[in-house]
């Protein structure tokens, strides 16, 4: 005669595993796609005519980036950990060098004062169509950075303590002495160069 085996209640694994699901679903982290905070500009209204902006050659820092990854700087092929530097020496242009940016002098208020500034100052990002996104990202971040950098210096050295801890209006008094200027080209097909 066969043995009868004794059979296993099952009605609450339904609700087990939706509970082990609702679990699992609530301590799991998602990967955050990565991504570039920009702020864009307002759109030109229709009836607006757009005006062709003059650049002048020695206040434009163009940085390429090729199909291969590599980065270009001013036609110099350059290492990412040195473009945060170039970007604030471009920027500040402290001896007055004249194939960089033109200084200005202008009154920033209190506690700022006249400065010498390089209003003018535009940082052109050029990338191959074949550029990876994590090297472009690469990029954007040592431009932002160079600009952080810069600004939290200012902070520092006029407000004494650092930029992310000022006011808006006194953010905006630091802004003006170190505007970003970052304009990005479409992409084209540099090849290796």
């Amino acid at each position: 005669m066969a043995k009868k085996v004794p059979q296993i209640n099952a009605s609450s694994m339904a609700d087990i595993s939706f509970l082990l699901l609702i679990f699992f679903l609530v301590t799991t982290s998602m990967d955050v796609n990565q991504g570039l905070a920009r702020r864009l500009p307002a759109p030109i209204p229709p009836d607006q005519k757009i005006e062709d902006t003059d650049i002048n050659r020695r206040n434009l820092m163009v940085v390429k980036i090729n199909s291969a990854n590599q980065l270009m700087v001013q036609g110099q092929l350059t290492d990412i950990r040195q473009l945060r530097k170039q970007v604030k020496d471009f920027v500040l242009n402290v001896n007055d060098d004249a194939n960089m940016p033109k200084l200005f002098e202008e009154d920033f208020g209190e506690p700022i004062g006249v400065q010498k500034y390089t209003k003018e100052h535009v940082i052109s990002v050029q990338n191959d169509v074949d550029t990876q996104y994590q090297a472009y990202l690469d990029v954007q971040n040592e431009l932002v950075a160079a600009y952080n950098e810069l600004r939290d210096e200012c902070a520092r050295k006029y407000f004494h303590k650092g930029y992310n801890e000022l006011d808006e209006d006194q953010q905006k008094q630091v802004q003006k002495v170190y505007p970003q200027k970052i304009s990005e080209a479409e992409p084209k097909n540099y090849g290796g160069n």
